[in-house]
């Protein structure tokens, strides 16, 4: 179908349809404030691994066997599906040294637990292969290939009905470039007692057996070690302890089914980010006088984590600052100072490496703060000027930007165009604006979206927002592709039911955590947000449209 005749079909939402679905997306973080996300392989593996005698163990066995790819692997390609083949593949071999239950059959897992290692022997013995910059990957990684390891080797005095004799004493390396002493640094810290960053918390299942009621690891409300099902079940050990961690567990691991997501709760996370997307789209939200109350209750001297369980760091501080600053309820952005390391600002103390996206957030908070405030001090123009050239000195050759906390460039891309054109000044920071536009323009696919490996609703969406911001008048194909792009989020997402791709967004993870993960509301909101300029500014797509 041409894009002339879906736009015939398609007319384009009316501001009333955008607000109200906003307004239900904003009653949707009301009734579950633990927040939206997609499961992870990664995590629900571990939880099959780990604690076995937790509510809806078999959907977890299911869903692990179901998502399965034909190749053998599980997640997104380049690199992306180790950590979940790694964690998806030991779980049922661990499973398959269990007496069975309900679930899949023998057979099944036997098959399943053999097309993973047949990926993994392939993928860990290519001195190719990258590991992508996910958090704790360099725990990860050596832990569950030492636990396949194990596996391999007492299947030459225990075999596995099943599993082909041929697998006894196989051994899978690690990738070019990984050591696993800091796994070992790790380990050793908390045998002795010594205390452990609260950053590792997240990830703390791959300590083994030092995680269980490790010293100086206390869950906080509600009950979770980390932010994380998995850190959680380990530092509990196992289903004869009670009390609040376990309840945790009880009630993350019946949310999905079974299956469950990495990080959870995510509450200020989440309400931050679909605040700020649609505040800063000029919808006529009224959120709830709790749920901003609870964003400003959330920032502490030190800033704003995620949510329980997690670090306070800059990236969830500037985007809740930024939100309360949209909604009339300003917060003096204060606490950020103490992220700032002199060049950029840092996600937490002590991270190794840094984040663009976090840097285009404090950009936003600060310089909102600065525009606002008259009498703001001397230091804010300095640092929003400084960040400004920072994140320009970071854009690819190409005109866009990519990021540590999500696959895809042009999530990373719009964040720091949002920031640059609305906090940045001078010829650098149009210059930098005007070439990520070109790389978005020259970057859409024939369908009209955009997207790292297959088109997404989220990612054109990003694309949109970055065409309606930073497309200059003049500017060839503009209005052309601003109309695929409506035409492709207009679309069927289900040619069975006609409802189209913005209201019911194709579920593709990007996110960054221990594995790729998709927040369902945040997404949501960023795809209501692109709609917006278009709705509101025909003369956008008009030029293009035949007359």
């Amino acid at each position: 179908m041409s894009t002339d005749n879906l736009l015939a079909e398609w007319a384009p939402p009316t501001d009333v349809d955008l607000a109200t679905a906003a307004d239900e997306l904003v009653a949707g973080m009301v009734d579950e404030p633990w927040g939206q996300a997609s499961p992870s392989v990664y995590e629900t593996g571990r939880l099959v691994a780990l604690a076995p005698w937790l509510t809806r163990h078999a959907g977890r066995v299911r869903y692990l066997v179901a998502s399965q790819h034909p190749d053998g692997g599980w997640g997104q390609p380049d690199g992306y599906g180790l950590v979940p083949t790694l964690s998806a593949t030991e779980a049922l071999f661990v499973t398959l040294r269990r007496p069975t239950g309900p679930g899949p059959t023998r057979a099944e897992l036997a098959a399943a637990v053999e097309r993973g290692l047949r990926v993994l022997v392939r993928w860990l013995a290519d001195p190719a292969l990258s590991v992508p910059d996910t958090p704790a990957a360099d725990l990860i990684v050596p832990d569950l290939v030492n636990l396949l390891n194990t596996h391999l080797d007492e299947l030459r005095d225990t075999p596995v009905v099943g599993l082909d004799p041929m697998w006894a004493g196989v051994h899978l390396g690690l990738p070019a470039r990984m050591d696993p002493a800091r796994l070992t640094q790790v380990r050793n810290g908390l045998a002795v007692g010594a205390p452990i960053p609260e950053k590792l918390l997240h990830a703390l299942e791959t300590a083994g057996e030092a995680a269980r009621a490790a010293r100086g690891v206390t869950p906080v409300p509600p009950g979770t070690v980390g932010a994380s099902p998995a850190a959680t079940a380990a530092w509990l050990g196992g289903p004869e302890v009670t009390g609040p961690a376990r309840s945790y567990l009880d009630f993350v691991a019946s949310q999905l089914g079974g299956p469950v997501p990495c990080a959870t709760p995510i509450t200020v996370f989440e309400r931050g980010w679909v605040l700020s997307t649609l505040a800063r789209a000029n919808l006529p939200i009224d959120p709830p006088a709790d749920l901003v109350r609870s964003l400003r209750a959330a920032l502490g001297p030190d800033g704003a984590p995620a949510g329980p369980g997690l670090p306070a760091d800059a990236d969830s501080s500037s985007v809740a600052l930024y939100a309360l600053a949209q909604l009339g309820q300003p917060v003096a952005p204060d606490c950020l100072w103490s992220f700032d390391t002199g060049a950029h600002f840092c996600t937490w103390p002590g991270e190794d490496g840094y984040s663009i996206t976090t840097n285009a957030h404090v950009l936003d908070a600060l310089g909102h703060h600065l525009a606002t405030v008259p009498a703001a001090p001397g230091r804010y123009r300095t640092t929003v000027d400084r960040l400004a050239g920072w994140l320009c000195g970071q854009q690819r050759s190409d005109g866009g930007w990519a990021d540590r906390w999500h696959a895809s460039p042009y999530y990373a891309t719009v964040c720091c165009v949002l920031a640059l054109h609305e906090h940045g000044r001078g010829p650098a920071v149009s210059t930098a604006v005007a070439r990520a536009a070109d790389w978005v323009l020259a970057t859409q696919r024939d369908d009209g979206s955009w997207g790292r490996w297959a088109g997404t609703a989220e990612e054109t969406a990003y694309a949109m927002q970055v065409l309606a911001t930073a497309g200059r008048s003049g500017l060839s194909g503009l209005g052309a592709a601003l109309a695929r792009g409506q035409a492709y989020l207009l679309s069927p997402a289900d040619r069975t039911d006609g409802v189209p791709l913005w209201q019911r967004p194709n579920n593709v993870p990007l996110w960054h955590d221990k594995d790729l993960y998709l927040p369902t509301a945040i997404v949501r909101s960023a795809v209501i947000a692109a709609l917006v300029p278009v709705a509101r500014r025909p003369e956008l797509i008009t030029p293009a449209l035949p007359t």
